[in-house]
């Protein structure tokens, strides 16, 4: 079963910080509950979502890495 994100945030071509502050950006507009889902092609965007999600207390409910794409679905 795949989860239909409520905001698809497609950050291709940004690196740190400008994924995270975009990312946190959109986090901030959203409800509690809302699913987000954050496409990125930088490399420490891995590391870097995953320390956000635990910095905000979020649930990072999947990371998906295909041809260096990573695609991080998050639940606020």
């Amino acid at each position: 079963m795949s989860i239909k994100p409520d905001v698809v945030l497609d950050l291709k071509g940004l690196h740190c910080p400008m994924h995270i502050m975009k990312t946190k950006n959109a986090l901030d507009l959203m409800k509690a509950g809302q699913i987000i889902e954050v496409i990125s092609n930088d490399k420490n965007s891995k590391t870097d979502i995953s320390g956000l999600c635990r910095r905000l207390g979020l649930e990072l409910i999947s990371t998906k890495e295909e041809n260096g794409i990573f695609r991080f679905t998050i639940k606020k």
